[in-house]
């Protein structure tokens, strides 16, 4: 059974947006065998641009139900159906994240005409839909309401079943994975139960060992990737896997934290970054007697770090290195004052201009060491200071909490945000701490916040 959905919304974010109108057309693969449409009370006002888009307006959805009066209907219509759209990415991360808000999974199957009709009807000059229904001369009452767009796409898609195999269309379902190349014991069905959320996921051998450790922003699409992918790594991993688990997190801040320590506590034979739970070499600085201050590459040993000031950890010298000549080049800092030419007077690049000659006094202490202080910030991956970070949660009712205090990542946890203000004693209280120290760690969370993601960020 096929349930061929359109939806009209608030806006093009599901996560941020609502469900303004929606229509079902139930199809058993040779007729229509039921038909569902409604407007929907988005419980929010609709964009003027979108009311001139689709036609509807405030006023049309203002005595219309709420989606939770309509989910139970929606549930029934959709059970062991496959979930089929124009563009399906989009409709369906509506309806998902709808039911997400009222606490409820929702996981079907999906299947996008517009990826059939590029397969089945190659050559065209553009697959939306409003071309589509001119290239085959649909006539629809109305285009942008989702009943219409409906049944346009039921249109096409009866003709693309005219054209197609069964097992073709089967093949586009499960994102091109046939069940003889799935690893033993993961059947499709096992795949379609994995939620399409944010979070960490594991593989295990036959033996229940975790041979990879992965996150996703969409677990259940990034499994299915992974068994489609005929590389030595996917071949590997075919063979090996017998089992799968995950654990949702809702932020990606969480899920990349959680990943990396994951890796370092399990040491998963497959995985080969971030399986360093110690770093072993350190970029240092010191003050030499001219005043000018000096960095040194070398490995983190109790003598350097009586001597030496250090500025950054590394898995490895050779990467503490390599960091370091990109960054002396970009500030165009003297090679031999840091230690990367061994020349007992002008280094090599000031004969090229790329030195402004502190290695023979040419450029004074007080501003060599100024740009000196730029690169150390650009270099230091530690963190500073005591701050909550506040990002999305597993579910509407809930927020993930990162904390970092002393500069010291100190662990995540979850609150429910329902009951309003939650303090900082709250929120620290929610954290569990890391089962182990990893490195990475700081890393993570400054990039992830110097993304400028949507979090919050609060002090303490």
């Amino acid at each position: 059974m096929y349930a061929i959905i359109d939806v009209e919304t608030t806006g093009g974010q599901a996560r941020y947006e609502r469900i303004t109108e929606i229509a079902i057309v139930l199809h058993d693969g040779n007729r229509v065998v039921d038909t569902f449409s409604t407007l929907l009370n988005p419980e929010r006002s609709i964009p003027w641009n979108i009311t001139r888009l689709t036609g509807i307006s405030d006023e049309m959805v203002a005595d219309a139900p709420k989606f939770y009066e309509v989910a139970k209907q929606i549930v029934q219509m959709t059970e062991g159906a496959v979930f089929v759209a124009h563009n399906v990415a989009f409709d369906y991360s509506f309806v998902r994240e709808e039911f997400a808000r009222l606490g409820f999974t929702f996981t079907r199957k999906q299947l996008c005409t517009v990826r059939l009709t590029r397969k089945v009807f190659p050559g065209l000059a553009s697959y939306s839909l409003s071309n589509l229904k001119q290239h085959f001369g649909i006539r629809a009452a109305r285009s942008h309401r989702a009943l219409d767009d409906t049944l346009a796409t039921v249109n096409i898609f009866e003709r693309i079943l005219a054209e197609q195999e069964g097992d073709a269309i089967r093949q586009f379902i499960n994102h091109g994975i046939k069940e003889t190349k799935l690893p033993k014991n993961i059947t499709l069905e096992r795949l379609h139960e994995v939620p399409e959320a944010c979070g960490v996921y594991y593989l295990h051998d036959e033996k229940g060992d975790v041979i990879y450790v992965g996150k996703s922003l969409n677990i259940r699409k990034r499994l299915f990737e992974h068994f489609a992918d005929f590389s030595p790594k996917g071949e590997k991993l075919r063979n090996g896997v017998s089992d799968i688990s995950y654990e949702a997190t809702g932020s990606e801040l969480v899920a990349l934290l959680h990943e990396s320590a994951e890796i370092k506590r399990l040491q998963p034979q497959v995985n080969r970054a971030q399986r360093t739970r110690n770093f072993a070499g350190g970029i240092f600085t010191y003050l030499d007697q001219g005043g000018y201050r000096c960095f040194a590459v070398g490995k983190r040993t109790a003598r350097n770090a009586q001597h030496l000031d250090l500025v950054a950890d590394y898995p490895k010298v050779d990467s503490a290195r390599m960091h370091l000549q990109s960054v002396v080049r970009q500030y165009e800092l003297c090679y031999r004052l840091s230690n990367l030419d061994a020349s007992d007077h002008a280094c090599f690049h000031y004969s090229i201009k790329k030195c402004r000659g502190a290695c023979i006094g040419r450029e004074a202490p007080e501003t060599y060491n100024e740009r000196v202080e730029e690169a150390m910030l650009v270099l230091n991956k530690r963190l500073s200071g005591n701050y909550l970070i506040i990002d999305q949660g597993r579910n509407e009712a809930e927020k993930a909490v990162v904390g970092v205090q002393n500069g010291a990542y100190i662990g995540y946890g979850f609150v429910d945000h329902q009951d309003g203000f939650i303090s900082a004693e709250d929120l620290l209280e929610a954290l569990s701490p890391p089962l182990i120290r990893d490195p990475d760690a700081a890393r993570i969370i400054r990039v992830y916040l110097e993304g400028q993601k949507a979090v919050q960020v609060i002090k303490f």
